[in-house]
């Protein structure tokens, strides 16, 4: 009995549990249909949709559920953050009702990390709802290393870097 499973089935399966018991999520491809990294990329894109939707609305609970217990998040600007619960704290103080996020559309890529799960990157700006006349769109670059095990991918590395204000 071969016991390796292939790195889609555990993206799928991850990419399944999560947003199984989400009203309105995106459609994931079932778990025997992902044959390329197009399809790999679009699990990871709907991930990526689903954490940021708890971002941008302040669904902090279930927003930490898309983490390890003892994330690294290395920031350009604050340096070095370990663990769930300080990411979610500052989220919940920092950006809650102050800041979304978007994704820049084409930046988004990702790549598999066999044995382990993926790497996706891209671009993404950051909003000032409301104050967006007054407050300047930010922009920066992002790195997320997403852990698969256990039915579950969660992010366990993410780096922010690159950010500037865009100039209007």
């Amino acid at each position: 009995m071969h016991t390796c499973v292939t790195l889609r089935t555990v993206v799928v399966l991850a990419v399944l549990a999560l947003l199984a018991g989400w009203a309105g999520a995106q459609s994931v491809p079932a778990l025997a249909n992902l044959k390329s990294p197009e399809e790999l990329n679009k699990a990871v894109a709907s991930l990526d949709a689903a954490l940021f939707d708890a971002f941008n609305h302040c669904e902090v609970e279930k927003f930490g559920t898309f983490f390890t217990d003892n994330v690294e998040f290395y920031h350009d600007r604050d340096g070095l953050s370990v663990g769930k619960a300080d990411l979610v704290d500052s989220v919940k103080k920092n950006i809650c009702g102050k800041v979304t996020r978007e994704l820049v559309p084409g930046t988004l890529q990702v790549y598999p990390l066999p044995g382990y799960g993926a790497v996706e990157t891209g671009v993404h700006r950051f909003h000032h709802p409301g104050h967006d006349d007054t407050e300047p769109v930010g922009e920066g670059k992002f790195l997320h290393v997403w852990q698969c095990k256990n039915g579950q991918c969660k992010i366990a590395r993410l780096i922010s870097y690159d950010r500037h204000a865009l100039v209007k």
